[in-house]
């Protein structure tokens, strides 16, 4: 547990600027680089929550979308908004500016050298034909064009991927992410190479002749480059690694940082606002969403000191910026106090009302923060609005709605809650013609309610696990609120212990019902008490939590094994939720690693690794248990963490 840090915040005027003179005179391509201070204008409004204004300043300084700068700019918008929707009409807009954008870059680009000059350039290297001596060889204006073409070209990809629904569209942009990442790399070797070249000028360790804005936009492409490679899975990372790509975790996350000059000795940036490159908000956006997001399924790098500064001082610079008011609600839940985080999403849904979209990540985020503090109504509400307004994944927002209603246990909502779950199954999608993990897993759990007369056991709850909401909950959330519910689904099950037949519905299917049950109310228990045990490393309790964990510590760890192993016993007889035994596995192995004992951590996460089947008797598993990839990845990580005795 960190205690709670009294970090000396940086002090950062409000951005305010007036806006840059429209162009009177016709575009010229070699003056791309005078359009930067404009597109900085709009990046600046919108950060700030003036999303039409941003919109609006673009077209009119562009209107025909020809500058370098204000084309790609404006398709990175509408890349966001399409993102944000997920409206086929937005993602469609948003790929063909995106596109647009693109053709603009390449037509700025310098062009590449004819097949006989190139073959001649790998005889005689003074022909500047690739890598850095072709880069040298550049404008200025044609250097930028480079790192807004990779740019461009990794949005139209990812936009790609998202709105495809098939494996060929995703082989194609999967290898335009790897021009993407070929470009970063040489643009990146340029980049070295001329600072090594001025430090042996004497003219410091950077080259003043690089303007600032190139050299963020470097930092940029090359630090998320090295990130994205990095959290690959394991087993698409060999394949990867083949073809010479390799990400290098914490040299992805130093090229982020320099960027703004962030470090770990202190908490305000070296590079102030008179200093910085256009992107690097963006780079500070970039290291937002690894500390503060990704780290729900990874460890290593993770900084969650790191996030704060950042946040300080950029929620000071945009005191109205949705973006910085989401990561201050991130940031709380990642210390475990989902009541403040919740303050920060409201003050985030207040903060515009242009992209309604954006209120959408407010509701989800509040809907399971108000799930770690066990407020079923409270996150209803939100599921319905989800369920009403978003499109990002209906099948998941109406499962939410279904099990808050039937753990309320309500019996005047259960007409609605059947038709609910009737409808998950339907409104499963697909991203690059594969279905989405979680979508599949409730979808299962929905045709199990029907399969069992109309009845689910601890489904709010089990569903909050999935979304670490039990991993952030307060440890007297989890105590006064949480364990009191496993326990009573315990005891009801031990009323059938002797005659499991007559368990649930009773028709037929009732010893299946009670065995499966019973592992999924003893792997919440383990998980509940291992969390109180061990609250997660960055959460922040005040004293009287401290105390009560203390005292019931010994406790909940001894109970936490128990039940751990219980589920293991188990595996031979469940029959439809199999996730529950390897889920087991890695809860009981990061038990270990809080406990000191590494060695049998590592054995558990490796049996998870291993592919074996640890039910004992899977016959009547049919293909993959439910987010068996999401597992591995989450394994995978720890078994990192475990080798550089990082607590897991």
């Amino acid at each position: 547990m960190s205690p709670q840090v009294q970090e000396t915040k940086p002090s950062v005027e409000p951005w305010h600027a007036a806006a840059p003179p429209f162009p009177k005179d016709s575009y010229s391509p070699a003056k791309a680089l005078e359009d930067i201070d404009g597109i900085t204008y709009a990046l600046h409004l919108f950060l700030g929550s003036h999303m039409v204004e941003s919109e609006d300043y673009c077209r009119q300084y562009d209107p025909k979308m020809e500058r370098l700068y204000f084309a790609t700019g404006f398709g990175l918008i509408q890349c966001v908004k399409g993102l944000m929707s997920f409206e086929d009409e937005d993602l469609v807009d948003a790929i063909a500016q995106v596109k647009h954008g693109n053709t603009v870059a390449s037509q700025h680009r310098k062009r590449a050298a004819s097949l006989p000059t190139r073959l001649a350039g790998l005889v005689v290297g003074s022909l500047n034909t690739s890598g850095v001596g072709f880069i040298k060889s550049m404008t200025p204006v044609e250097r930028h064009a480079e790192l807004v073409y990779a740019e461009s070209l990794f949005e139209k990809a990812l936009l790609g991927i998202v709105y495809s629904g098939d494996w060929l569209a995703f082989i194609k942009e999967a290898l335009n992410m790897r021009t993407t990442i070929n470009i970063y790399r040489q643009l990146g070797k340029y980049v070295e190479a001329m600072d090594a070249e001025a430090q042996a000028n004497g003219l410091g360790p950077e080259d003043p002749a690089i303007d600032v804005h190139f050299r963020s936009g470097v930092y940029l492409g090359v630090g998320m480059s090295n990130l994205i490679l990095s959290l690959m899975p394991s087993k698409l990372l060999t394949i990867v690694e083949l073809f010479g790509y390799k990400g290098d975790r914490h040299s992805g996350l130093a090229y982020l940082q320099k960027a703004g000059g962030w470090s770990a000795e202190s908490d305000t940036p070296a590079v102030g606002i008179e200093q910085e490159g256009l992107r690097r908000t963006i780079c500070d956006m970039a290291l937002l969403i690894f500390h503060l997001v990704l780290s729900s399924f990874t460890f290593e790098g993770v900084d969650i000191r790191m996030a704060q500064k950042i946040l300080d001082y950029h929620i000071q610079r945009y005191p109205n910026g949705v973006f910085f008011l989401f990561g201050q609600g991130r940031l709380h839940v990642c210390r475990s106090q989902p009541a403040t985080a919740i303050e920060w999403y409201r003050k985030a849904l207040q903060a515009q009302n242009q992209y309604r979209n954006l209120h959408q990540i407010s509701f989800w985020e509040m809907a399971i923060a108000h799930l770690a503090l066990w407020e079923l109504s409270e996150s209803l509400e939100c599921w319905r609005k989800l369920a009403a307004e978003a499109t990002w994944s209906k099948a998941t927002y109406t499962y939410g709605v279904a099990v808050t209603l039937l753990q309320l246990g309500d019996e005047k909502h259960l007409g609605e809650v059947s038709e609910l779950m009737d409808k998950v199954p339907a409104l499963r999608q697909r991203i690059a013609g594969k279905s989405i993990p979680l979508e599949k897993l409730i979808a299962r759990k929905a045709r199990k309610f029907r399969q069992q007369g109309g009845r689910l056991a601890l489904p709010a709850l089990e569903f909050s696990y999935f979304f670490l909401a039990i991993t952030h909950a307060p440890p007297t959330v989890i105590l006064s609120k949480m364990l009191p519910l496993i326990n009573a689904q315990l005891n009801t099950l031990e009323e059938h212990a002797r005659e499991p037949a007559k368990y649930g519905t009773g028709e037929g299917r009732g010893e299946e019902e009670y065995w499966d049950d019973k592992a999924l109310a003893l792997f919440l228990k383990g998980v509940c008490l291992r969390y109180f045990a061990h609250p997660d490393p960055d959460a922040v309790l005040d004293a009287a939590e401290e105390t009560t964990v203390k005292e019931g510590k010994v406790d909940a760890e001894a109970g936490a094994r128990e039940a751990f192993e219980a589920v293991f016993a188990l595996g031979p007889k469940v029959v439809y939720d199999h996730y529950l035994v390897y889920f087991s596995h890695y809860e009981y192995a990061r038990l270990l690693a809080c406990q000191g004992d590494k060695e049998n951590a590592q054995k558990h996460l490796e049996l998870i690794q291993s592919g074996k089947p640890l039910e004992v008797n899977p016959a009547a598993r049919k293909g993959k248990y439910s987010m068996e990839n999401a597992l591995h990845i989450r394994t995978h990580a720890a078994l990192e963490a475990l080798e550089r005795n990082r607590r897991l």
